[in-house]
Order: structure tokens, then sequence, then C-alpha cells
């Protein structure tokens, strides 16, 4: 492979600056290769290839194994070639063996920025400032160049939710293409989007209040007050709702309650401390 900008050779000690810290700017394709790998030379014009066409968006190294064993070692290679994509620090696709140009393409594909990306993060912006129309213009401009971007569903979805159309949002949802379908972006809009719906038309929460102190028992009214406490952002007074509807009325709405809290923890990014403490006390609940 002839040496560009784009294409450099790594040693021991530029290991950590081209990959580690390079990924940072710009993904980085590492090659882990030896002279005696057949199936590593049939690789090499393919990697060449890629790395003058996706110049300015990609960075492709090749480090010697033979040469450089202890950055193999270290990393765990153990079988060549092993082709690793460094993004951010960290490996976030890889692949072993002679792959044909069309799929190393289609893995790299997923992972490296596109022209419409920008017009997505435009709309995203523009639609966080109140403008929906403006948003959804940019999005039609990004599915005119790319109208196979992922991520063209999440945003339609969110214009759709920002202009009220909860119905249409969730609709689009059901046809997020499976590589994000379980991005925290998408599971959080999805979590939104239930619990809007849910409350579209149900009694405001002094009277599902009232509801309850009459009757304890009444699951329905609960799980509409919990529903009503998620979509204004009252988490854990949510969540303890759905918790003692799983303790008395498990089968509600074909687990609705346990379903529900499970939303509720993706709306908060699935970690933190109230995640953990309620999800113990759900799995304890349940089992």
């Amino acid at each position: 492979m002839a040496e560009t900008t784009n294409l450099v050779t790594l040693t021991a000690e530029s290991f950590h600056g081209v990959v580690i810290e390079g990924s940072h700017r710009q993904p980085v394709l590492v090659d882990f290769w030896a002279d005696w790998c057949a199936p590593c030379r049939a690789l090499m014009p393919i990697l060449a290839k890629l790395a003058a066409e996706y110049a300015g968006k990609l960075t492709v190294a090749k480090l010697d194994t033979e040469q450089e064993p202890a950055i193999a070692s270290q990393i765990g290679i153990r079988s060549l070639p092993t082709v690793l994509l460094f993004k951010d620090g960290q490996v976030v696709d890889q692949f072993m063996g002679a792959l044909p140009e069309a799929q190393v393409r289609e893995l790299l594909e997923r992972h490296l920025p596109r022209e419409s990306d920008a017009l997505i993060a435009r709309a995203r912006r523009t639609l966080q400032a109140g403008d929906a129309a403006g948003a959804e213009e940019l999005l039609e401009q990004a599915r005119s160049i790319d109208p196979d971007n992922a991520r063209l569903v999440p945003a339609q979805a969110s214009v759709r939710e920002a202009s009220g159309d909860c119905a249409g949002a969730l609709a689009l949802l059901e046809r997020v293409p499976l590589e994000i379908a379980d991005d925290p972006e998408v599971t959080a809009l999805r979590g939104r989007l239930h619990f809007a719906q849910v409350t579209a038309d149900a009694p405001g929460e002094g009277a599902l209040s009232e509801r309850l102190a009459a009757d304890p028992g009444d699951s329905e009214a609960r799980y509409l007050l919990a529903a009503r406490r998620a979509a204004r952002g009252d988490y854990q007074t949510a969540l303890d709702q759905l918790l003692t509807l799983i303790r008395s009325d498990r089968g509600y709405r074909d687990d609705a309650a346990r379903k529900a809290m499970v939303m509720i923890f993706d709306l908060l990014g699935g970690e933190g401390p109230l995640v953990a403490r309620y999800r113990a006390k759900m799995l304890s609940a349940l089992y």
C-alpha cells in the first residue's frame, strides 16, 4: 500500500496519537497484518482504495504485527487480518479476514459522517428553537440527498411530536431501521410518545387521585396517574405508582406497569441512582 496522508503505518510510539487521539477527530480504521499472511495482502489494495476515497472522513492505518507484536498482544489480536474501527478512542466495529470491498464499505458507511447528518443536526437545533416547519424543511432536504440515512426517521418523529401528532410520530418509529432501534434517542422518544398518547384523553391528576383515594384497587386510575406524572417529568412519583400497580395487579393491560417502568428508565438514559434503585425494586416485585 502506498503511503498517503490518509494512510499511515503505525508503530508503538505513534499508535496512541494516531488511533486513540486521532479517532476523536475522525474514525480510524486499523489493519493488523503480517507479510506472510496472504489474505492480508489481498485486503490491502481494498483498504488503500477506500483510504483515498474517504480522505477527510477516515484515517486508515496499518500495523505490522511482526514488527509491533506488543501492540497486537495488548489489543488481543488472535488472527490476521483483523481490522478494527476506532471512534472517540473506542473500538466501534471490526471484522476478520479479507472481506470483499462492498462489505468493508458497508461497515464504514454505518459510522462515517454523511452530508445529510449536518442537515439533520441543523433540523434538530431548529426544532429546539421552536420552528417545527423549518426543521421539517431541512429534513426534506436531507431526505432528497440521502433517503437511506437511518437518522431521518427519529428526527422526523421528533418533529411530529413537537407538532402534537403523537400517533404519526409513533407510526414513524415503527419504521426505524434495526441498527438504531435500541439507540437511547429512539427509546426515549418512544417513551415520551407513549405517555403522551396514553394521557391524551385521560382525566386530570386531581380526578385520578380522587378515584384512587376512593378505591386504591382502581388499576386504571393508578396507571393513568403514573402516565401523567411521567409525561410531565415527575419520574419518581410515576415509578412509585407503577411499582404499586405491579404488586397489586401484575396482569393489568398485559404487563403495562412493568413496560412503563422500563420506558421511564430509557427516558432517564438507562442509568443513574433513580434507575438503579427502581430497577432493583421492580425486579424484587416481579420475582
